[in-house]
Order: structure tokens, then C-alpha cells, then sequence
């Protein structure tokens, strides 16, 4: 028997209700879902094309006025006693709020996002006349000493912004016009609140990280350019973008005398991932035979999970090799598996999804950092860490950190600003001007209209969710430091072998699917809402 024929009167109206929703979502949303993993993997253009249609049906199931007045006044009326089925309402008014759009502006939308993703799925920078990977960029930036090389090197990185700044801003000209029409003020202020964020808390906490770590950020920088200076045979004040190993200076650079890669070189990352998360009993062996890992031509360069269907079909796309930053982006994509396959699908099918962005990212993160963690790197990777090594990979994990930060900063301001005004022509001074501030990154050079601003692929495929990469690493502190208080493991011993932190992630976090509000799951798990202070004392304060 159906839920909805177990109630009665308004509770079960809304459950009829959302029942023929569900019908109706799931089989579009596996469609899209299925075609957008081939497009990522190499399929070209018919599988981009398969994934649009269904994209566009989807969101033209939310386009129904009469629906969406019916989901408002059950979750205004007070009727609805089912904590579930007024959760599964409130997700369908988000969806419904999104989309009270005439159908050819949603297609338009979708029509444009698609062109985005062919456009970076396909892209081969040229160097030195040849088409080369982002992995080949990487180990150029990685190992080359020519500043003139690296340069080179950094500018190719940068090619699809010249392809991608146009139409990306031409799509949020739209998606602006789109959000005002339902009474918003932008598309940025609209994402936000169908995110359950709000604006201004949001902006509180980054000011405060940034104002908080502007000291401890400044004074590292300064060391660590007193570092590469010399490396490259320069003054401090001639280093540039192209010193850094990372295109956007968004991971740290090699530092000191311990090279991490010296335990992980020639180490294929896959049966590593394995023993580990099946050491905390979250098994990954059936994720990993449907996934897709290594690179390849045609094939999506970046990293990402699909839960394809709700039902435990969760694979991931990477381009690995055997170093360090590789198995990282392993581990960070397997933290998100492993939380979609957990999920019961004893859940309704629209709480089947994490509690929020944040929730999973900070699962991912909580696992990507445990690379640069001395007693994992000794249990599970069997590395010989010295006690003076030790101290030196706690100081480059909180400097790696510190960096990330302050360039997720970069990111969520900037955006804002994209948002706020898609047609001034000096967004790449607005950029350059962000990264110099928060990332102490110089480029005189830059022009102002210049595009290298649009060739981070989130601005174009994942709009308005950096901000949720930033309080996923504030949640996986307090993760952290909640499974450290629980389990009574000390801060000496790994997490490696310990079935009471699968526990853990397994019972507070995955369970409950998206059945409350994000805050509360967290309070629900860790005993507290969202505190920014334990990521602080980690990492600022450390």
C-alpha cells in the first residue's frame, strides 16, 4: 500500500501529490543523469544533446502553476503533520519557486549551460602547437625552473576563458533577468535562498575568515615567497601567477624538504582507496567497478561523482596518477559516494540526496585531507614519517589549507560581483584585484578585459556553489573533532582501521537522507549548528 493511501484528508492529497511527482521525476532524472555521465566520459554531442532534453523536460515538470499553488498552501495550512512529507513539500517548492518560468526561458537556460559543458568537456589547451592536457600543464607548472616555460605553460591553462567569458556572461545576463522576473534580486540572492542560506550570515562568516586570516595568511606568504624567489633565480616581487604549481594558486606549492609524492610516485591510488575506506567498513569496490578513472582524450579533465538513480548506481570520473594530489581527489570523490550509496532507500525518493552541498563536500574534504596527515600516512600508506617529518607535513597541511581558503574566498566574492553586474567590461581587474587582496598573487601585467577569470570551469557548470566548499571544510573540522570525542581516538592515532568512524558517517550523517534542514542534521550529528571556530583553531589559529 502506497503512503498516500494510508492518509487522509490535506496529508494525503500531498502525499497523492507528491507520489505522481516522484513518478515523474525519477525516469527524466536517471535520463539526464545517464547522458550527462557519457557526455563527461567522451560521448560527444549526442550524449550532450540526450542530457539537455531530459535537463529541459525536468525542470518543465516544475513549470505547473496549479502545482505549484497546491505545494504552497498544504505547507501554509498547517495540516501537514508527516515531518517527511512536509520536508519532500518544502524540496518541491524550492523546485517549483526555481521555475515559474515561461518553458522557452528554461530550455534557453538549459540550451546555454549545455554549450558550456561541451565547450570545457572538449578542450585541449595548445602548447608549443600541440594539444596537451590539463595533467600535462600540471607537470609542466610542476617541474619546470624556466620562468619564460612556465609562463607558456600557465597562459594555455587560461585559453578556454577566451571561449567560455561571452557566452558564460550572456548566461547570467539570463539567469539574472529569469531570478528578477520571480522576484529576486539576482540569480545569485535566488540560489542562495533556495539553498537555505542566508545571504548575510553567509557573508559574516567570510568576512570574518578573511579578517581572521589575513595575519597568519600574510605572514606564510611572506616565507614561502622567501622560498621561491630563489627557486626561480627572482625577486620576490617578480614572482607571478605562472610560480605557482596550481593554475589558479588554489593549492600549495612544494615547500620545505618533505615531498609527499616521494610515498606516493608511482603508487597507483586505487587499491589504496580501497583498503582504507573498506577499513572503516564503507566498502567502495562496486562504486569503483561502474566508475570511470583514468585520463583520456575526449574526456571531462576534472573530477566529479554521479549518483545516477537514487538506488545505488554511484560511480565517479577521474583522471588519476600515482601522486599525492591524485589520490586526494580519489579519496575527496569516494567521500562522496560512499555518502550516496549509503543512503536507505527505505527514504522517500526526493530525500534520497544528501541533507545539503555542504553536508557532502564536507564528507569529501573530512577524506581528501587525509593525505596530508602524518599517522595516516603511516597506517595506512606504511610511509616511515620521521618525527621531524611529522611537524613539517602538520605545518604544510595548515599552509595548504590557508591557501585553499583564502583562494575559496576569491571565488565566493567574485561571484558576487558576476552576478551583481554580468556587463562591466573590467570583471578581469575585479578578479585580479580579489586575487592579489586575498590570495597575495600579483599580476600588473593583467588586462583588464581580459577572460582568465572565466576559465574556472564552476562559474559556467556549477553556479553559485563555491561558497559551499568553503563551509564544507568548516563542517569537516567539526565532523572531525565530534568522530575524535565520540571514538576516543587520540590525536596521534589515524582514523585508518577504525570501523567506528563508517559508523559514525554511516549513522549521523548518511541516514537521514535530506529529511531536515542542514543545520539541524549537523546540530543532529555533531551536538551544535555550523561553528566556523573548529576549522579556525585547526588551521588559522594551529
Amino acid at each position: 500500500m502506497s503512503a498516500a493511501a494510508m492518509q487522509t484528508g490535506a496529508e494525503g492529497e500531498a502525499a497523492a501529490f507528491v507520489e505522481g511527482m516522484t513518478a515523474a521525476v525519477e525516469p527524466l532524472e536517471l535520463e539526464a543523469n545517464l547522458a550527462a555521465w557519457e557526455a563527461a566520459a567522451g560521448a560527444g554531442d549526442e550524449a550532450t544533446a540526450r542530457a539537455t532534453r531530459a535537463r529541459g523536460a525536468l525542470r518543465g515538470l516544475f513549470t505547473d502553476a496549479e502545482g505549484a499553488r497546491r505545494v504552497r498552501a498544504w505547507l501554509d495550512s498547517g495540516q501537514i503533520a508527516d515531518p517527511l512529507l512536509r520536508r519532500q513539500l518544502h524540496l518541491l517548492d524550492e523546485e517549483f519557486t526555481r521555475n515559474r518560468l515561461p518553458r522557452e526561458t528554461i530550455d534557453d537556460l538549459v540550451n546555454r549551460q549545455a554549450e558550456l559543458e561541451r565547450l570545457f568537456y572538449g578542450f585541449r589547451a595548445e602548447l608549443g602547437g600541440e594539444r596537451v592536457s590539463n595533467n600535462q600543464l600540471l607537470d609542466v607548472l610542476s617541474t619546470e625552473r624556466d620562468s619564460s616555460v612556465r609562463r607558456a605553460a600557465w597562459d594555455a591553462s587560461k585559453q578556454i576563458g577566451a571561449q567560455v567569458a561571452e557566452p558564460l556572461r550572456e548566461l547570467v545576463r539570463r539567469r539574472n533577468a529569469a531570478a528578477r522576473s520571480i522576484g529576486f534580486r539576482d540569480a545569485y540572492a535566488m540560489d542562495l535562498h533556495l539553498q537555505e542560506i542566508d545571504e548575510a550570515e553567509l557573508f559574516a562568516i567570510m568576512d570574518g575568515l578573511r579578517d581572521g586570516s589575513d595575519a597568519p595568511f600574510a605572514a606564510f606568504r611572506a616565507e614561502l615567497d622567501r622560498e621561491m624567489g630563489p627557486r626561480f633565480g627572482l625577486a620576490v616581487d617578480a614572482l607571478r601567477p605562472w610560480h605557482w604549481e596550481d593554475p589558479f594558486s588554489q593549492q600549495a606549492p612544494a615547500m620545505g624538504d618533505v615531498d609527499l609524492d616521494r610515498w606516493f610516485g608511482g603508487r597507483d591510488p586505487v587499491p589504496l582507496a580501497t583498503e582504507f575506506f573498506g577499513g572503516i567498513g564503507l566498502g567502495v569496490e562496486k562504486i569503483l567497478a561502474r566508475s570511470d578513472l583514468y585520463e583520456r582524450e575526449g574526456k571531462d579533465q576534472h573530477a566529479f561523482c554521479q549518483d545516477v538513480d537514487r538506488k545505488g548506481d554511484v560511480r565517479i570520473l577521474c583522471n588519476l596518477r600515482p601522486n599525492e594530489k591524485w589520490t586526494s581527489t580519489l579519496l575527496h570523490e569516494l567521500g562522496h559516494a560512499v555518502y550516496d550509496e549509503a543512503l536507505p532507500l527505505d527514504l522517500p525518493f526526493l530525500l534520497r540526496q544528501p541533507a545539503h552541498i555542504l553536508t557532502t563536500e564536507s564528507v569529501a574534504m573530512y577524506f581528501g585531507r587525509l593525505t596530508r596527515e602524518p599517522a595516516w600516512l603511516r597506517e595506512v600508506v606504511g610511509a616511515q614519517v620521521s618525527d621531524a617529518e611529522a611537524r613539517e607535513i602538520r605545518g604544510q597541511s595548515r599552509a595548504a589549507m590557508l591557501i585553499a581558503a583564502r583562494w575559496m574566498l576569491v571565488m565566493v566574492y567574485f561571484e558576487r560581483e558576476l552576478y551583481r553586474d554580468p556587463d562591466r567590461a573590467d570583471l578581469n581587474r575585479v578578479w585580479w584585484e580579489l586575487v592579489e587582496r586575498l590570495q597575495l598573487v600579483r599580476y600588473p601585467e593583467a588586462r583588464p578585459d581580459g577572460t582568465e577569470w572565466a576559465s574556472k570551469i564552476h562559474l559556467s557548470l556549477s553556479p553559485v556553489y563555491y561558497h559551499n566548499y568553503l563551509l564544507g571544510e568548516m563542517m569537516a573540522s567539526q565532523v572531525s573533532a565530534a568522530i575524535r570525542r565520540e571514538t576516543g581516538l587520540p590525536p596521534e592515532r589515524s582514523v585508518g582501521g577504525e570501523p567506528r568512524v563508517g559508523a559514525f558517517f554511516r549513522d549521523r550523517i548518511f541516514a537521514p537522507g535530506a529529511s531536515v534542514p542542514w543545520n539541524e542534521h549537523l546540530q543532529r550529528a555533531t551536538g551544535e549548528p555550523l561553528d566556523p571556530r573548529w576549522f579556525v583553531e585547526q588551521f588559522v589559529e594551529a
